[in-house]
């Protein structure tokens, strides 16, 4: 003959919505597993949290709750566990503290990058000095300084849709002398 399982009985209860069942489950096991929250998530606010869905869940689930696989508070403490590890996960990756510094990276490029980045800024002015120097000036300070079209041409003295060939031209140059 197995043991009487109070709580098994309550869930069961609960499964089919008696509230009166449901208070007294939450009578009967909140406190542990208030307790265990506490002890998984470190924080007594996110674990009171953590309790009251974990009896919204119980609320919604208990059908799927089966005395002959398990106790009724090992359910309980299941469902719990589970629940405060989820919230665990969830948590963001610290922010403040050593762990948190570990976690940083180094914006700074290695010497690979630092490498590849030189040979290809010598590449670029060597390009660069394939154009006139007043189409180079263009392009550099159309997309290095952010001047507009009409600043160019005021600046280098041309009409603007020439500017915008110049623009274009200049670019079509550098695309080809890149990619030889």
């Amino acid at each position: 003959m197995s043991d009487p399982d109070p709580i098994a009985d309550l869930i069961q209860k609960v499964a089919v919505a008696d509230r009166a069942a449901f208070r007294a489950l939450y009578s009967s096991a909140s406190g542990k597993l208030f307790a265990i929250a506490v002890r998984i998530l470190q924080d007594r606010t996110e674990a009171e949290d953590a309790v009251q869905e974990v009896f919204t869940r119980v609320w919604l689930n208990a059908r799927r709750f089966d005395p002959a696989k398990a106790r009724g508070m090992t359910w309980l403490i299941a469902v719990a566990r589970n629940h405060a590890i989820d919230r665990l996960r969830a948590r963001p990756a610290p922010t403040d503290g050593d762990d948190a510094m570990a976690n940083l990276r180094d914006p700074t490029p290695g010497a690979e990058a630092q490498l590849t980045a030189k040979g290809e800024a010598r590449r670029i002015g060597d390009c660069f000095s394939t154009l006139e120097p007043a189409k180079a000036d263009a392009i550099k300070g159309a997309y290095l300084n952010g001047l507009s079209y009409e600043d160019l041409s005021a600046r280098h003295d041309v009409p603007l849709n020439t500017m915008r060939s110049w623009l274009r031209r200049g670019l079509l140059k550098l695309k080809e002398c890149l990619e030889a």
